[in-house]
């Protein structure tokens, strides 16, 4: 069996054809591993190719058998190099393409010359946006699959307090949560689409290594277990009374949901109850708020407001420096459209996943905040993640 259904690939392949004709491009050629599965349907090494109009077609280098039996798509070739894409191009068009979408925003410069000098009559333009724009609406087929991811993160927040013990280093309870993952078929790898940005299932951090700024595009960074990887555990041994955050990623079938929780043994402090409470309000107001049809950057205006109302705007979002969103896109990849941010153009359409992430950090002292993914409705964001919300106390 395919590992993505035909009909499904076919009606992606259908919608991104659409927007080539939209914006003048002749044809697109798709290189990029998450979005080659999106639209084949195959992680192999390959290349897609997307006229316009007319039957796309997969040019295989490896591993053909496996491409084989994972894409349902009909026209499926074996190559050998590089070199016999621009024929088989040229064949399928009738001549040299003229405008060729590539995927710009990760394609390396020297894999792009050699594209150049395949095509050198054909204006190669960035195709990758309207790429994220197809991406970004959900199938029922996808929401179906993050639903299973929502429920495996739901069932590892379920564990922690089995793991969790006074004494232990962070990089230990990553460690045996990770494992409860790998058992149940998490695939390690989480895709992240920006430049240089690496995550490993994601963030486990207590206490002051909670407000440890790093290179992290989200709001934490955390010290890393070493400077060649400067975010997310490290070695520092959890304590009583201070915050312990896990901020991880669920992955099902290559796709993501995204969930934080806070963790105290012990009682934790008033500031940081009074801080998550705060979190919490800023969530539910934005879920409520954030229908079909809505623009992102006035859920992130509403975020701002609030925090400020509140008394907690300095931290909020991250220290020093905060970054410029409270919520962002989960599909494939963990960095996806809509931007939930300072002066973002998007608008929020049903169907849409997304991640919501108010959350406070106090210099020295830790983090308060939630985390949760949502999916958009006409009538505002369906909570995803439901493991309970409130501070998690292990006496």
């Amino acid at each position: 069996m395919p590992s993505v259904p035909r009909n499904e690939i076919i009606a992606r392949i259908e919608a991104l054809q659409s927007s080539l004709t939209d914006y003048g491009f002749s044809s697109a050629l798709i290189v990029q591993r998450a979005d080659l599965f999106y639209f084949s349907g195959t992680g192999q090494d390959a290349h897609l190719f997307v006229p316009a109009a007319g039957a796309a077609q997969l040019f295989v280098r490896r591993n053909y058998d496996r491409a084989l039996a994972d894409s349902p798509l009909e026209s499926i070739l074996p190559i050998k190099s590089l070199g016999e894409i621009g024929a088989l191009i040229k064949a399928a068009l009738g001549g040299h393409p003229e405008c060729l979408g590539m995927e710009l925003d990760v394609l390396p410069v020297n894999n792009y010359r050699l594209y150049e000098e395949l095509f050198p009559d054909a204006a190669i333009r960035d195709v990758s946006t309207l790429i994220k724009h197809v991406r970004m609406v959900k199938s029922d087929y996808e929401l179906q699959i993050v639903k299973r991811a929502a429920a495996l993160n739901d069932s590892m927040f379920c564990t922690v307090q089995e793991f969790l013990k006074e004494g232990m280093a962070e990089i230990e309870l990553a460690g045996l949560i990770e494992a409860f993952y790998r058992k149940h078929g998490h695939q390690g790898y989480v895709r992240v689409r920006s430049f240089n940005q690496e995550v490993f299932y994601g963030h486990v951090m207590s206490g002051s290594n909670l407000a440890v700024p790093s290179c992290s595009v989200g709001p934490t960074g955390g010290p890393g277990p070493h400077a060649s990887l400067p975010q997310g555990c490290g070695f520092k041994r959890i304590g009583k009374h201070e915050p312990v955050q896990i901020d991880y990623v669920a992955i099902v079938d290559g796709y993501i949901v995204d969930q934080a929780r806070t963790f105290y043994l012990d009682e934790p402090p008033e500031k940081f109850r009074t801080m998550h409470e705060t979190a919490l309000a800023i969530q539910n107001t934005l879920a409520e708020q954030g229908t079909a049809g809505t623009r992102a950057e006035e859920l992130y205006d509403t975020a701002i407001r609030m925090a400020e109302e509140a008394g907690f705007l300095d931290g909020f979002l991250g220290y020093p420096q905060p970054v410029p969103f409270v919520g962002h896109g989960i599909g494939l990849e963990l960095d996806e459209f809509p931007l939930i941010g300072r002066k973002s153009p998007h608008i929020l359409q049903k169907g849409m996943v997304v991640a919501l992430e108010p959350k406070f950090i106090v210099p020295g002292e830790g983090l308060a905040g939630i985390e949760n993914s949502f999916l958009v409705t006409d009538n505002g964001m369906e909570k995803l993640t439901l493991f309970d919300d409130s501070i998690q106390v292990i006496d």
